[in-house]
């Protein structure tokens, strides 16, 4: 699948960048409950909660688990920024 039929997944700590890549969908821990993203995803800044990310990249899901945070959707791209 081409980085054109996926969305930009970049999640930073204070300390690190965690991960950067293509993915088809991205789970996050919202404060009003768990929400997905996927491409052409209205733009949306939410804050995140204590759980799980999980993204899945070329078929495989992986995960990392958040304490608080926040994340920015906008043109298929979604930046979290939050503490591991």
């Amino acid at each position: 699948m081409g980085n054109t039929d996926n969305i930009k997944l970049t999640i930073l700590t204070p300390q690190d960048t965690l991960f950067e890549g293509y993915v088809e969908k991205v789970e996050l821990p919202g404060e009003k409950g768990r929400f997905m993203v996927l491409k052409n995803h209205a733009p949306v800044i939410s804050s995140l909660v204590e759980g799980k990310v999980v993204y899945t990249s070329e078929g495989t899901a992986e995960e990392v688990r958040v304490r608080v945070g926040f994340v920015r959707v906008d043109y298929n791209e979604v930046t979290v920024c939050a503490e591991v």
